[in-house]
């Protein structure tokens, strides 16, 4: 998304946090159900969604027609985030329909920290991540362009129904559609990191050979804390390829200090004489 289309997202969010003061987790998920059925009714109607962001259009008349299109099938408190949302500037129609998706997962993560279940989410997350990546044809469908959006959503629920928190279940659901256009994989990096956000923490990605112990874990995130200077919660994969020692990942920053990739730099030293 752009910087002006993530400046746009910003009046939606403040909308989002006056409502989330006196809402309930229930009320937010429902905002949230709402503003995702929003943005996919937007994705589906392209004239709609270019109107909706015309800049030759004044903000008054696009949030009326948004009014006119969506009163009645949208509670007041998703429709006064979308007026906000419409009555911003937007670089391409598809970042309104991006910033839509943005705030329904934030109000999803709200309703979590309501619920006291933030990191749980934030773990189940991050725990389906693993399972789709380790499981060659479940990875291939769910990350693919063969299978559609619904018949991925229902392979999730049929996954996660019951076993995982309802809003972790959503989130899912969410990068099934591919949330700003994202692959799956993707999608689910994205929900994770803004789990992770949402607890005020940045994640670190660890790849070892072999399970650390949480004594391990708890140095490393703190070490990595002091590094950054905010808080960094670890995740942990276990990779037998890597051979031995880790791989950090904090954003853009990759340090590989595992045994694999040493092995890799002496080939090619060798190759290289």
């Amino acid at each position: 998304m752009s910087m002006t289309g993530r400046e746009s997202t910003e009046a939606g969010r403040q909308v989002l946090e006056s409502q989330a003061a006196d809402a309930s987790a229930g009320d937010l998920i429902d905002t949230a159900d709402n503003l995702m059925a929003v943005t996919r009714f937007l994705l589906d109607q392209p004239r709609l969604r270019r109107a909706l962001s015309d800049p030759a259009r004044g903000a008054d008349d696009r949030e009326s027609l948004a009014r006119s299109v969506l009163d009645g099938k949208v509670d007041a408190r998703s429709l006064a985030v979308v007026a906000a949302l419409v009555r911003a500037r937007w670089g391409t129609p598809g970042e309104l329909a991006d910033g839509l998706e943005a705030i329904a997962v934030e109000a999803l993560l709200e309703a979590s920290s309501k619920e006291g279940t933030l990191q749980t989410v934030e773990d189940e997350l991050f725990r389906f991540r693993r399972i789709v990546d380790g499981d060659a044809e479940l990875s291939a469908t769910l990350d693919g362009t063969a299978a559609a959006a619904t018949a991925k959503v229902q392979i999730a629920d049929r996954l996660l129904g019951g076993k995982a928190d309802p809003v972790t279940v959503k989130l899912v659901e969410a990068a099934c559609y591919g949330i700003g256009g994202r692959s799956f994989d993707a999608s689910m990096e994205y929900l994770v990191n803004a789990a992770a956000a949402a607890r005020d923490e940045t994640v670190g990605y660890l790849t070892v050979a072999s399970p650390l112990e949480e004594e391990a874990e708890r140095r490393i995130a703190a070490k990595l804390s002091l590094v950054y200077n905010r808080p960094i919660g670890v995740k942990v994969t276990v990779d037998p390829d890597v051979i031995g020692g880790i791989r950090i990942q904090v954003g853009h920053d990759l340090w590989d200090g595992t045994v694999s990739r040493r092995l890799d730099d002496a080939r090619q030293a060798l190759a290289g004489r």
